[in-house]
């Protein structure tokens, strides 16, 4: 198994935009993982890491309470509430990936409903997506940042993008993990028993 990922280097550009709700469950540490349909990982000459570390830039586009898990919707108003003024984006935590699984059995997701923070419905959505039944699980180490950044959301960040290649640099040295490392590694674990070795680790 992938060991839990270490937090080094002074700057990053690169961001992952994902809902405010589902970053602010991850800052708390009530969440490790996220169910996407691709864009951590593209094969190229096998598996390849696109990005092991970025910046979670918070959206609030396509945000949809039915699409959240049912224990998350009561944050919902409270993420909305910390939204900064249109035309800036708030940057407060980074988020390291330690582990990626492919997961092509749609069950295989139902024991890792606490790790993630989509309802059922949404995740049987993606899988479906496109008629390619898969997902990507990745886990990812969150720490925050000493203090929160804001920066100018230009033009090109807006839409329906994943990735952002920010135009500044962020500091995100004495950034702090919000989970200890063992606390981190049994959510890991769990996660290996739930889906199997992660990409990477398998014979």
């Amino acid at each position: 198994m992938h060991a839990p990922a270490t937090l080094g280097h002074d700057v990053e550009r690169t961001a992952l935009k994902e809902w405010a709700v589902l970053v602010d469950a991850m800052a708390r540490g009530e969440i490790v993982a996220m169910v996407r349909k691709g864009g951590i990982r593209e094969q190229r000459a096998g598996f390849a890491v696109r990005h092991d570390r970025f910046l979670l830039y918070p959206t609030f586009f396509h945000e949809k309470a039915g699409e959240m898990a049912p224990r998350l919707v009561p944050t919902l108003e409270a993420a909305h509430a910390r939204r900064p003024p249109e035309g800036v984006v708030r940057l407060e935590q980074l988020a390291s990936v330690a582990a990626v699984w492919r997961v092509t059995e749609l069950e295989r997701l139902r024991a890792i409903e606490g790790e993630h923070g989509l309802s059922w419905g949404a995740v049987e959505s993606r899988f479906h997506y496109r008629g390619r039944p898969e997902v990507q699980v990745v886990a990812v180490r969150v720490a925050g940042l000493p203090t929160p950044v804001a920066v100018p959301e230009a033009r090109r960040y807006a839409g329906c993008v994943s990735w952002v290649e920010l135009d500044h640099d962020v500091r995100v040295d004495r950034s702090a993990p919000v989970l200890s490392d063992e606390a981190f590694a049994r959510r890991l674990d769990a996660l290996t028993a739930a889906l199997g070795p992660p990409l990477g680790d398998q014979a």
